[in-house]
């Protein structure tokens, strides 16, 4: 009867009545110190036990939802939120896997939005960078980072550090101490960046070589050629970057494009031989299956021809974008321009790490297009569909036999309100 329910009345009556016995009888103190210790000991073994049977009770549930979804390997259990995820049994899904981590690992975003990308990068992002020049600053950044992009659910994820090497060396180390699949690079900045944010070519090309040589296919970890976006790179710089990439097709190129209206005209202005933005990078040698470009909001016809005919992807940060006001992502006509579409968080510039509320923000983004973006299409490009547009769906993004065990666990409600809208959907 105590374990079933009536611990608290029982333990409340037993010493009610200890009490009442021991002034009847006029029982040493002693004594009754010894009785109310044992009946707090019999009180507590049984709260030990009942709690003990009821999470032996939930550790069934689970494995046996585990086995059931396994079984059935090529259907995804429904996500959440942000890029990875029926008694109550909680809803599995494959790690989430950020296509475009397309900021800082100083995850300082703008806490109020200015007048534009430009702007912002002024206002907020380059002077926060500008402290991890310091090995100390940047150690406790990256780790607190990957921590919380693991707490979002996210195992995965392509990364701009700071153009400090440090800050490549301890995202990489501190990934790997993780066991993370994180693809990174140092950023490559040589011009319109503040005192203590600009690189040069040669030392620039000195580092790279040296973070490929002791990261790039290290563990869990890939090099990524990171130019931060046109206007910051010379066209020395940006030459070199395509050497990298001709000379080992193995890396990755991860930038910016097309984001802004504003950034597009200066980089027309300081490109003028480029038929547009998306061709600077063409004509670097910078577009090829590996390669992932943020954004590209103002693209035409002809560039999305370009990123199919090279297998490049567009990292669609729709948090970002809505922050910003940069513009609305056409993802129906990147679609139906062959154009692999993955989901990006673009922290700081967006405003969670969270994929599902990435996800949601790509759902809004299309609404005001007029575009219906499904439950199943938005996952699907958080968790498969990422992986194979980086080619890794060999190791990640589903549960088929071989893959590795990259996986989160979701509740499927959490709080009043959530728990109330699951159970209307399931018919309770």
């Amino acid at each position: 009867q105590i374990i079933d329910g009536a611990l608290f009345p029982a333990l409340a009556f037993g010493l009610a009545l200890l009490a009442r016995f021991t002034v009847l009888a006029d029982v040493p103190a002693a004594v009754m110190r010894v009785a109310i210790a044992l009946l707090l000991a019999l009180a507590l073994h049984a709260l030990a036990v009942r709690l003990v049977r009821r999470t032996l009770s939930k550790r069934e549930a689970f494995w046996q939802a585990l086995l059931a979804r396994t079984r059935r390997p090529t259907r995804l259990a429904i996500i959440i939120a942000a890029l990875g995820p029926a008694v109550s049994a909680a809803p599995l899904t494959g790690g989430q896997a950020d296509a475009a981590m397309l900021g800082s690992i100083s995850i300082e975003p703008a806490l109020w939005p200015t007048s534009g990308l430009l702007d912002w990068l002024e206002t907020y992002t380059f002077p926060a960078e500008q402290r991890y020049a310091d090995p100390d600053v940047v150690a406790e950044g990256a780790a607190r980072f990957l921590d919380a992009l693991l707490s979002h659910g996210t195992t995965a994820a392509v990364v701009f550090p700071t153009v400090h090497k440090t800050s490549a060396e301890a995202l990489f180390a501190q990934a790997q101490a993780r066991t993370m699949r994180i693809i990174g690079g140092k950023v490559l900045m040589d011009r319109h960046a503040p005192d203590g944010l600009r690189d040069d070519v040669v030392q620039a090309e000195r580092d790279c070589l040296d973070l490929i040589a002791r990261w790039h296919g290290r563990h869990r970890l890939a090099y990524a050629v990171t130019v931060r976006f046109a206007p910051t790179s010379s066209d020395a710089q940006l030459a070199m970057a395509g050497a990298l990439c001709a000379a080992d097709p193995t890396l990755y190129m991860q930038t910016h494009v097309a984001e802004n209206r504003a950034e597009v005209k200066w980089v027309a202005e300081l490109f003028p031989e480029a038929r547009s933005y998306l061709d600077v990078y063409a004509r670097a040698g910078l577009l090829h299956p590996r390669s992932v470009l943020a954004h590209g909001i103002w693209l035409d016809e002809a560039d999305r021809a370009a990123l199919r005919a090279s297998g490049a992807q567009s990292a669609h940060s729709p948090s970002s974008n809505l922050f910003l006001g940069s513009g609305l992502f056409d993802w129906r006509a990147a679609r139906e321009a062959g154009v692999a579409v993955s989901l990006a968080s673009d922290v700081g510039g967006g405003t969670s790490l969270s994929m599902l509320r990435t996800l949601a923000d790509a759902y809004k983004i299309q609404a005001l297009r007029g575009v219906k973006l499904s439950a199943w299409k938005s996952l699907h490009s958080a968790t498969l569909g990422g992986a194979q547009a980086l080619g890794l769906a060999h190791e990640i993004g589903h549960f088929e036999p071989g893959t590795l065990a990259d996986v989160c666990v979701w509740d499927w409600a959490v709080g009043a309100v959530a728990e109330h809208r699951d159970a209307m959907a399931r018919g309770r």
